[in-house]
């Protein structure tokens, strides 16, 4: 009998948003399940099996010393390695603290500052270890989720579309809230897999789903400077879940305030 390949699934600094994604696939996941032995995932069970596995999904973003040695060790035991969602693709939304002294929030938050053991930044999985692929999104699209599960079954690469928001907007009829509202939107320069969600509501793209493949930031900030949008504006527009990503925190930092 053919020996179903075992899957493990890891929590960093997170909120666990990308693994519920992963439970929320319901008919999926029992398909999943048929497929593979779902090793270490205490999400869901307490039962775990032992390593090495053969693939493993990785959420969360490390941000203190024992994240950097464990990390390393889930590599050490991974035979290919998966990133899922903002904060383990990007840093998340906690690498606001990036931009600043981490000691002033510790000093600030707890009440004894002595005890807290952290890094002074919050970084991707990628800063620390070889990932074989990344999945962007906060939290991840279920089924772009079941692709990548799908893609590594069959040995192939997985096809996770590369357009941005915008694209998503057209095929769904949404009026372009910039365009109509002047609302600064980073629908433009963001991975699609939202379904336009936020534009769907006249609202603008927070950029949930992180930059898409060569986004043009320079000139999104260039048209929303046109249209009255401060620096300190623009600059809080691309500081949000993939704030510490290279595209959007290059061009928050080139319009802070010095």
């Amino acid at each position: 009998m053919k020996r179903k390949p075992k899957l493990a699934v890891w929590k960093f600094a997170s909120c666990d948003g990308c693994q519920l994604s992963l439970l929320d696939c319901e008919d999926e996941l029992l398909a999943i399940a048929g497929e593979m032995e779902i090793a270490y995932f205490l999400e869901a069970s307490r039962a775990t099996a032992e390593g090495p596995y053969d693939l493993s999904l990785v959420e969360g973003s490390v941000t203190t010393p024992h994240d950097a040695d464990r990390i390393r060790e889930v590599r050490r035991m991974s035979k290919t390695l998966v990133t899922i969602g903002a904060c383990a693709t990007a840093g998340g939304i906690q690498t606001l603290r990036n931009f600043k002294d981490v000691n002033d929030f510790v000093s600030l938050v707890y009440a004894e500052p002595r005890y807290i053991d952290t890094l002074a930044q919050s970084t991707p999985i990628s800063s620390h270890v070889k990932v074989d692929f990344e999945l962007q999104g906060c939290p991840i699209n279920k089924l772009q989720l079941v692709e990548v599960l799908s893609a590594f079954l069959f040995g192939r690469k997985p096809n996770v579309p590369p357009h941005s928001v915008c694209i998503e907007c057209k095929l769904k009829g949404v009026v372009c809230v910039m365009v109509a509202h002047g609302t600064p939107c980073l629908g433009p320069v963001t991975h699609a897999g939202c379904g336009a969600l936020c534009p769907s509501y006249n609202r603008g793209c927070f950029g949930c789903y992180g930059p898409k493949e060569t986004p043009n930031t320079a000139s999104l900030a260039q048209w929303l400077a046109g249209t009255g949008v401060t620096d300190d504006e623009i600059m809080r527009v691309f500081r949000t879940f993939n704030g510490w990503s290279e595209p959007f925190r290059k061009e928050s930092e080139a319009h802070e305030r010095r």
